[in-house]
């Protein structure tokens, strides 16, 4: 994993703000979840707590917050100082979880796609399953393993843009550039296909690998007309899955 988001980690804050990660990523997580009241919930890779403290506000009885990054979790803490929902916050790498008390859900909103190989995701994906009970739900959005990236359309008119490396492999890095009102900034992904991440999920002890396709909120037509989000939504960079264990 070697994006340093200590020193992006207000510009990364603010790309959350994106129409499309309202009306196309968080609707379609959010639905993915379904109702969490009750739940104990693990946000992996959960950057500055924008869906963490969105997990909390819906009900979940206990929610953690981990990320790599000590620049984010300083955020994430920052806010939760400001506006107290008695999340805690935690340092910690992905590869190598573990709870005291297992969880009912653990989420991520990209997590996988900071592997750089088969190695990496098994041990992400082991991480993740050592955190959930049995029957426990891992809800996730990542970097699409499905969608070839040299033969994308271009996404910029939604804010960002992507461009893969060389030659179109396994372990391809694929730059995301976001684009904001003071300039851009960009963030690396690997690509693993769909294949890879399956079998990274089964022998992490994932029973059920359910992939979903992204869903447009009805709010998004008080944005843009449907023909807007149409070349997002047929060729979508993001990939949802809903795994359990």
């Amino acid at each position: 994993m070697t994006t340093d988001y200590d020193g992006i980690a207000e510009q990364y804050q603010r790309a959350k703000l994106q129409p499309w990660r309202e009306f196309i990523e968080a609707f379609t997580l959010m639905e993915l979840v379904g109702d969490p009241a009750e739940t104990s919930v693990l946000d992996v890779a959960c950057g500055e707590g924008f869906y963490t403290r969105m997990l909390r506000a819906r009900g979940a009885r206990r929610v953690t917050g981990v990320d790599i990054s000590e620049g984010m979790i300083d955020l994430a803490r920052g806010q939760e100082a400001r506006d107290r929902l008695g999340i805690e916050y935690l340092v910690g790498d992905a590869r190598n979880l573990s709870l005291a008390d297992e969880c009912d859900l653990v989420f991520a909103a990209y997590l996988l796609n900071y592997a750089r190989d088969r190695s990496e995701l098994r041990a992400m994906c082991a991480g993740i399953a050592r955190c959930l009970r049995p029957g426990g739900r891992f809800v996730t959005v990542n970097c699409s393993p499905f969608l070839n990236f040299p033969a994308a359309p271009s996404f910029r008119k939604y804010g960002f843009e992507t461009a893969p490396a060389g030659e179109w492999r396994e372990g391809t890095p694929i730059t995301w550039t976001f684009h904001l009102d003071d300039g851009p900034f960009s963030i690396e992904n690997y690509h693993l296909d769909g294949a890879i991440h399956e079998e990274a999920l089964r022998s992490a002890g994932f029973r059920e690998i359910d992939w979903r396709p992204p869903r447009l909120a009805p709010e998004a037509a008080n944005h843009a007309p449907a023909e807007f989000w149409s070349s997002f939504l047929e060729n979508s960079p993001v990939a949802f899955a809903v795994c359990v264990k």
